[in-house]
């Protein structure tokens, strides 16, 4: 509704018009229903009281009962066939914040009690409705622009994946329902209920709109007077499922309940055509109602000029009972231009716009078209309504769809994962070859031309397992480093959504929102080489990780690993704390742990971060005790281990209380959800080894540098490589001290400290002491006389008698660290600031 006065502001087309106003047609990616505050429905423009889904790739919400009529009008964050360098904005409906400004007229353009105003999906510019038609068209990516990976760089094939799989989120978001179009029609028909008791003139019914939603059970409520006639159902049931046809061009048929899951369909309606005029209701009342389209002996088609370069959105042509595909073809191609083409080049294409998957379908040439449309019609009116047909060059049709698997055996040969492959999935080597190996990971890249064999391939080895480990597989986009502008240094984003009070999930949602979602990556789903294969041909990128200490450390070991496979072999790494400690998140200035900051103003933070060098280190545990061999019963030698280290490494008092604190976590991890917890069971933990002591000076020797070093008494002996420990203490102090330099994270030193217990600890913790300076050295030899327990950047474990040997690892690693100076106030990332004002509400 709207005042007279206002209606020339009104410019967003209504639900049964917007399909049809899409060029390139881009599937929502809908989670699971939840509880959105302040939001409206896409689709009705109602508030969103009740269950709804909301797009994890843009700002889109909707009711669950309005899914179905959803709009395939998604961001489009790859090419398929399409071959763009321009990209234009991507206006998304209200849904802003009360605060937010038109760019256009500077005026407040949101509103908390309506679909209100428009933001564009890539660079947040938000204008009046009435007002956007006046920014230019081109998107430049607003103040993201420079860490954004441009949708033209990006190319997947994505025919017979969903948005789920395309994107990597993780199948527990997924929405549990059979179907895609899942209607809770007993919410519905509770309400209409509730709604119709007040008003005894009203009658409910149920419409079906085909034989689909008849064998799923699926309808529509309408509400009509009790002496409705026939056109005022037929209107009333098109409007239901935002159909805007002429009512003359449809009729309504009854059926049974019992006559709901079947084929046939028997019309229960006695009455002349006289008399169908009049009342519908003479006497008894129908259960239920269906709605078909009266047989035509011709049509108006629309074909849409699919990925050619035409500058028309589309050709109307009209139909009859002969017309086949070829016939089409022939008569489109001379009204776009191809009049010398070879019409056997080109093929039709059935599209159809779900609200979660974009199917398409090439139709036969001598498929009736005609046929074609009263089979849809049959089955489903809104389906006919979401179909549009496409004319593409055929040559355009190739697939290339790459795989990761990961899991596999570490070290083999190419041959030797092939025949596993061969084995446990059947691969097809005709249409499946190797792209890439990763031997010491123990992961392959398939490419794959076939489309259904890429599915097969998908599903079946995410349930497949070899040597009692799991696979896990997952759809890799291909990168086209040539196509990045300059200036231009993507953000390669990796989340470990378990870390941090499970803060992961939020961000991972923020992130896919304000960046491109083939940059952001899910660490539970084959770990950090999905996104580092990703971006492996990219000259110049940069990466932030998302979780605590340990997640830190698993991303810069595989980086390492891989370093020589990427054409960037050295990109720097930020970090957005997640975890209990957070030590070297603290070190580099990114705080001690994520609480709720607008995820645009990290970004903006990781932009303007400063590059610095990290010293890493390598331990190489080799325990003398002998351990039995499974094959022969045999006593042999355990192997020596290799570990690497970003923070610190403790032996004793230290390691032991992370071993409690790490047995209690796998005991109840559910409870652990939650830093003040956290830091409550290592209190709890401490306390109990308050009375607990342990001569470690005598259980150990250590050589620094070649030379013996005599131990205090102590209980536990700590290796720190940053000026963190223990979740923020001062272990080394900062007095001054002749005997040793001043500590750097990049001075290729190591400090050694002691404690003396658990009250030690707890009195460095609170600032009140330091820890006992041992010594300072860049190699130590470590020998065990007893078992003792170990613990490396918070991961411990029980170490056998033996030898520990610490040294540098390789080169230094390049970190971010925060910059001190507040952000510039000038006048375009002001601008870009107020623009983006209404991105700071994603994710909390």
């Amino acid at each position: 509704m709207s005042h007279e006065k206002c209606l020339k502001h009104v410019k967003i087309p209504c639900s049964c018009v917007a399909p049809s106003l899409v060029r390139v047609p881009v599937a929502h990616c809908l989670g699971p229903p939840g509880h959105y505050k302040r939001k409206f429905c896409a689709v009705c423009r109602k508030p969103l009281e009740s269950l709804a889904f909301r797009c994890e790739v843009c700002e889109f919400h909707v009711h669950t009962d309005c899914a179905p009529f959803a709009c395939s009008d998604c961001r489009q964050c790859h090419q398929d066939h399409q071959d763009h360098d321009t990209y234009h904005h991507h206006w998304r409906e209200g849904n802003l914040p009360s605060g937010a400004r038109c760019k256009v007229c500077k005026k407040t353009c949101g509103s908390s009690e309506m679909l209100s105003g428009m933001r564009c999906e890539w660079c947040g510019v938000l204008a009046h409705a009435a007002c956007y038609v006046i920014v230019p068209p081109e998107c430049t990516f607003g103040r993201l622009r420079s860490m954004i990976l441009p949708p033209n760089c990006v190319r997947l094939f994505s025919r017979n994946f969903s948005k789920m799989h395309c994107f990597r989120i993780s199948e527990s978001l997924q929405a549990e329902t059979d179907d895609d179009d899942d209607v809770d029609s007993s919410t519905q028909l509770s309400q209409k209920e509730s709604q119709a008791s007040t008003d005894s003139s009203k009658q409910i019914l149920k419409i079906y709109d085909g034989n689909d939603a008849v064998k799923r059970n699926q309808y529509r409520l309408i509400t009509v007077p009790r002496i409705a006639k026939n056109e005022e159902v037929v209107e009333a049931a098109l409007r239901a499922y935002y159909i805007n046809d002429d009512p003359q061009d449809y009729e309504l048929q009854t059926f049974t309940q019992q006559a709901l899951f079947c084929d046939d369909i028997i019309n229960r309606n006695d009455t002349t055509e006289e008399t169908q005029s009049g009342s519908v209701f003479r006497e008894a009342i129908p259960e239920a109602w269906i709605i078909r389209a009266k047989p035509r002996d011709n049509e108006v088609i629309k074909i849409f000029p699919g990925w050619l370069k035409v500058g028309m959105a589309f050709m109307s042509i009209r139909i009859n009972k002969d017309s086949t595909t070829q016939t089409v073809i022939k008569e489109v191609l001379p009204l776009l231009g191809y009049q010398l083409e070879n019409f056997q080049n080109f093929s039709l294409v059935e599209v159809l716009m779900g609200s979660k998957q974009v199917q398409r379908m090439v139709l036969d040439d001598l498929e009736l078209i005609l046929g074609r449309f009263q089979d849809i019609r049959k089955t489903s009116l809104r389906q006919m309504n979401q179909t549009r047909f496409y004319i593409v060059e055929k040559n355009m049709s190739v697939a290339r769809v790459y795989l990761f698997i990961g899991g596999l055996p570490s070290h083999l040969s190419n041959e030797e994962y092939m025949n596993i492959l061969k084995d446990e999935l059947a691969i097809k080597t005709n249409v499946v070859s190797v792209s890439h190996v990763y031997s010491s990971q123990g992961a392959v890249v398939l490419e794959i031309s076939c489309f259904a064999e890429a599915e097969r391939l998908y599903m079946l080895a995410k349930d497949t397992t070899v040597n009692d480990k799991p696979l896990s597989s997952v759809v890799i986009p291909e990168v086209l480093p040539a196509k990045i502008p300059q200036n231009c240094y993507p953000l390669l984003v990796f989340v470990n959504p378990k870390s941090g009070g499970l803060k992961g999930r939020d961000l991972l949602y923020s992130f896919r929102k304000l960046l491109n979602p083939h940059q952001v990556f899910e660490l539970t789903n084959g770990g950090p080489l999905p996104g580092l294969h990703t971006f492996s041909q990219i000259p110049y990128f940069r990466i932030l990780v998302c979780g605590g200490d340990g997640t830190v450390g698993w991303v810069l070991g595989a980086l390492e690993e891989i370093r020589h496979k990427l054409v960037c072999s050295e990109p720097s790494v930020a970090i957005l704390p997640l975890g209990t400690g957070n030590d070297l998140g603290r070190v580099l200035r990114w705080g001690a742990g994520y609480s709720g900051e607008d995820p645009y103003s990290i970004l903006i933070s990781v932009d303007e971060a400063v590059d610095v060098l990290m010293d890493r280190w390598t331990i190489l545990l080799d325990a003398q005790e002998p351990i039995e061999s499974s094959e022969n019963g045999v006593l042999e030698p355990e192997p020596p281990k290799i570990v690497q280290m970003n923070n610190y490494c403790g032996l004793g008092i230290d390691a032991e209380l992370s071993l409690g604190f790490h047995h209690a976590r796998e005991e109840e991890p559910d409870k652990f959800n939650s830093r003040f917890h956290n830091k409550g069971v290592y209190v709890k933990v401490g306390l109990q080894k308050m009375s607990h002591t342990r001569n470690l000076h005598k259980e150990i020797k250590l050589q620094v540098d070649q030379h013996q070093v005599e131990l205090p008494n102590i209980e536990g002996l700590i290796f720190i490589n940053i000026p963190s420990w223990g979740s923020g203490a001062d272990l080394w102090g900062s007095d001054n001290d002749n005997r040793f330099e001043k500590p750097r994270i990049d001075d290729g030193l190591l400090e050694v400290v002691g404690v003396t217990g658990v009250v030690h600890m707890g009195q460095v913790q609170g600032g009140l002491r330091s820890g006992i300076r041992i010594a300072q050295g860049s190699y130590f030899r470590l020998t065990l006389l007893k078992p003792i327990p170990v613990q490396v950047d918070g991961e411990p474990w029980i170490q056998p008698p033996g030898q520990i040997i610490i040294s540098a690892a390789g080169p230094k690693v390049h970190m971010l660290k925060k910059s001190k100076q507040k952000q510039k106030k000038t006048g375009n990332v002001k601008d870009s600031r107020n623009e983006n004002m209404s991105l700071n509400e994603v994710g909390r």
